[in-house]
């Protein structure tokens, strides 16, 4: 009796690629590629039969785009004039019209309230308003800006605010806005130059309590080794001797 004689090698091996190839494409119907040519499908099938829709939400889609570029270009205009007119000012500061500086950086804060070029230019107005003699001035310019001030500007506002209040006979004052300075420096070296000179100004105001505590606020500050030195200096003096450590 003969035996069926087995399939060649080579009809076998054919035969399991069939079957995994059909297994791999029955898998695939549920792999994310599937269901997104799936859900892709649904969308065209949804914006055909809701042509006035589609027609809505791509109007609205393109405005929005359009708006959103315009802003964009408004913006970077706005800046370019806004530093264009800060350059005009620096000219005039650096020439010593500072009566001219002082018109100009006023005019660039009122009509470009907001941008980066009129927050340099409210600093800059400070300085010529202090520079000038003009404390009281200062002090208007500065009060308003300084609580709203974008982070890189913030402590230096409040620092000038405080020479401000110094300039004017208002030691109280001035010590607060430079604890708001020293709050807000990105720098140890800064924040400890503002306690410092919020502690001078506590000793002026007469209170002699919050003055040490800015000076020892100081003294726990490892990165400024100047500051700490006339710090315990100043302590010393305040205390005599006994709270010094």
């Amino acid at each position: 009796m003969c035996l069926p004689q087995p399939p060649p090698t080579s009809t076998i091996v054919h035969n399991l690629l069939e079957a995994r190839m059909a297994t791999t494409v029955n898998s695939a119907a549920g792999t994310p590629a599937a269901q997104e040519a799936k859900a892709l499908t649904w969308l065209a099938q949804w914006i055909r039969s809701h042509k006035q829709v589609s027609g809505y939400i791509a109007a609205i889609a393109l405005v929005g785009a359009v708006l959103l570029a315009w802003s964009v270009l408004s913006n970077r205009t706005v800046e370019l004039q806004a530093s264009a007119r800060l350059a005009q000012a620096r000219l005039a500061v650096d020439s010593r019209n500072y009566a001219l500086a002082a018109s100009e950086l006023s005019q660039l804060v009122e009509n470009y309230a907001g941008s980066r070029a009129a927050q340099e230019g409210t600093i800059l107005l400070a300085q010529v308003r202090l520079g000038q003699g003009q404390s009281q001035q200062a002090i208007q310019v500065l009060s308003k800006f300084a609580p709203g001030a974008a982070r890189p500007y913030r402590a230096q506002a409040y620092a000038l605010l405080g020479a401000a209040y110094e300039n004017a006979a208002r030691p109280k004052d001035a010590a607060a806005a430079y604890e708001q300075a020293a709050e807000a420096a990105q720098f140890p070296f800064l924040k400890a130059q503002f306690l410092s000179d919020a502690g001078r100004a506590w000793v002026a105001a007469g209170d002699t309590a919050k003055a040490l505590a800015a000076y020892h606020a100081i003294t726990t500050q490892r990165d400024s080794t100047g500051s700490v030195t006339e710090a315990r200096v100043r302590i010393g003096e305040l205390t005599r001797g006994a709270g010094v450590k």
